[in-house]
């Protein structure tokens, strides 16, 4: 549970010094910066959930948000509790932690800070953050895990 505690806490960490230092630091006086020619730093601000999804809930989509997200980090945590796979207690721990940023943005803000702006000529991915990616990492490695370790079991078992 500890390496999964100690993942949480680094990807929270990552993910409100990222905000901080975007929106304070970089983009303080403007509200996007071109990098490379498939991505920019730019600031947005997302009432929804991922990708704008459930956009315009007002006051109550936050607190609706927030507390489903609150619900999903007890469930993580107590799954972490008992998890004995580190690479399981890592994924967890990026989930969580990346839940967490997230909802500590809705509290302060009303709002999750977003300023990760992928693109392709014309096409843009939907901005996003570090708390993001951990989550979408931390699920991409528990589905991976999954999926070979059912593999490997079928393999067992037909021997």
């Amino acid at each position: 549970m500890r390496l999964g505690l100690i993942t949480a806490l680094g990807a929270f960490l990552l993910d409100q010094l990222s905000k901080w230092y975007i929106s304070k630091q970089v983009l303080h006086d403007v509200s996007s910066i071109n990098i490379f020619p498939f991505f920019n730093v730019t600031e947005a601000w997302n009432t929804g959930v991922s990708f704008s999804m459930f956009n315009n809930g007002g006051l109550m989509g936050t607190f609706l948000l927030s507390a489903f997200a609150l619900l999903v980090v007890f469930f993580l945590l107590s799954w972490l509790k008992n998890e004995q796979n580190k690479l399981i207690q890592v994924s967890l721990g990026f989930i969580i932690g990346g839940a967490l940023g997230n909802v500590l943005d809705r509290v302060r803000f009303g709002a999750v800070y977003d300023f990760l702006d992928f693109y392709y000529q014309s096409w843009h991915w939907p901005v996003f953050n570090l708390a993001d990616s951990f989550i979408c990492i931390g699920a991409f490695l528990i589905i991976a895990h999954s999926l070979l370790s059912r593999k490997q079991s079928l393999k067992e078992a037909v021997k």
